[in-house]
């Protein structure tokens, strides 16, 4: 198995990386754009939004594929296929000739960004020691939020010069850098060994994780969380479009920068928690999220771009040890395990909008803070929850 700090080690997280850079980078293209499509479209905020969301729920579908034919045909090649027809659909939305088109195209896309992150924490479980394991995961989390920024930086600086359209071509031209890199670089799996693909037997897996407690739980922290964290920013480009901020997409972009927090916070995630309680550890970056919430209600921009890191670093140190939670704790089928935490998760990306959108319209932005403090509430509680259960087993 693949140590950690070895050359072995830095080549195989680097590939997983560009190739996390990548898809979420086209993942997140539209947010900062959210703005700028409501009004070339004439559509409304909920409405734009879904260029967002029909993503999430595409790659939430689709990663219930991706991690079983995985199990069959292998890790390496699913990654490689997927990306490359990612670059090509991502190239094709940039002429989408109307709204409805463009929902399509980014539809698809999120049926090929499911490939990578289906396939890549089951790569590392089978590949990676466990030391290197939790290393691994929270690196290549860090570089999820990092494409992340990347993809909204580049949409919102390009946008503001030549359109949303521009947008879509010059991602394309960095997707089709990053999968060369990750075909050069990423190392033939050691230790995979295929399972025949059973329509059934996808079944029997995922409701075998289903059944257990420890990772169903940590799937719906994982998801609440989520169904609130990228929501917000949908919500607050458009705070920050209007008075008194008036911000233009370039500006919009580099606000998520702010995502950067995230990205110190999973790389060190594993470090800080080794031989602790991980769940307690989980509350922690809660916590720090709720935080971040309720300074966001400070109405300067200088102390809003603060709320927005703090509230990045909150939820990446959450997430990278929640996603190495359910790593660990499948005994079996882990790229079906993955999946089945990553259906939760952008499930809670797709259904976020629709549940914060009266409380958008109730009260603004406050009101988007009182319908996010509602449910960080209750992930607050699943991590008490799965830290107890944690106690109960250390003393059995």
């Amino acid at each position: 198995m693949i140590q950690s700090h070895t050359p072995a080690f830095w080549r195989a997280t680097l590939a997983l990386c560009i190739g996390s850079m990548m898809v979420f980078s086209n993942l997140y293209i539209t947010q900062p754009l959210l703005p700028q499509l409501r009004d070339a479209f004439d559509i409304d905020s909920l409405q734009a939004a879904l260029s967002l969301s029909v993503v999430t729920l595409s790659l939430g579908i689709c990663l219930l594929i991706f991690g079983p034919l995985s199990d069959a045909i292998g890790r390496r090649i699913v990654i490689l296929t997927t990306l490359l027809l990612l670059c090509l659909v991502t190239f094709a939305t940039a002429f989408a000739s109307d709204y409805t088109m463009l929902l399509v195209l980014r539809g698809l896309q999120g049926v090929f960004i499911a490939g990578l992150p289906a396939a890549a924490m089951a790569y590392m479980g089978e590949e990676f020691e466990p030391n290197a394991l939790l290393l691994a995961v929270g690196l290549y989390i860090g570089a999820n939020s990092l494409g992340g920024v990347t993809g909204r930086l580049v949409s919102g600086l390009v946008a503001a010069e030549w359109g949303w359209r521009s947008s879509f071509l010059s991602l394309a031209a960095f997707d089709l850098i990053c999968l060369f890199l990750v075909f050069w670089m990423l190392p033939v799996s050691n230790r995979f060994e295929p399972r025949p693909l059973r329509f059934w037997q996808v079944l029997v897996d995922l409701t075998l994780h289903l059944r257990n407690p420890m990772i169903l739980a940590a799937c719906l922290m994982s998801g609440l969380n989520f169904f609130v964290f990228i929501n917000q920013y949908s919500y607050i480009t458009f705070v920050l479009a209007e008075a008194p901020y008036d911000l233009s997409s370039d500006w919009l972009g580099l606000f998520f920068l702010t995502y950067l927090s995230g990205t110190l916070a999973a790389g060190f995630s594993g470090r800080l928690v080794r031989n602790r309680s991980q769940p307690g550890a989980m509350g922690v970056g809660i916590v720090i999220l709720v935080l971040g919430t309720l300074l966001s209600l400070v109405p300067q921009l200088s102390v809003i771009v603060v709320a927005f890191f703090i509230n990045a670093f909150g939820f990446f140190f959450t997430h990278s040890l929640a996603a190495g939670w359910v790593a660990g704790h499948a005994k079996a089928a882990r790229a079906s395990a993955t999946s089945l935490y990553l259906v939760f998760y952008y499930a809670g990306a797709t259904l976020g909008g629709f549940y914060l959108e009266p409380f958008w319209r109730w009260a603004g932005w406050q009101g988007v803070v009182v319908g996010s403090l509602m449910i960080l509430g209750i992930t607050f509680g699943i991590a008490m929850w799965l830290g107890s259960q944690e106690r109960k087993l250390a003393l059995a």
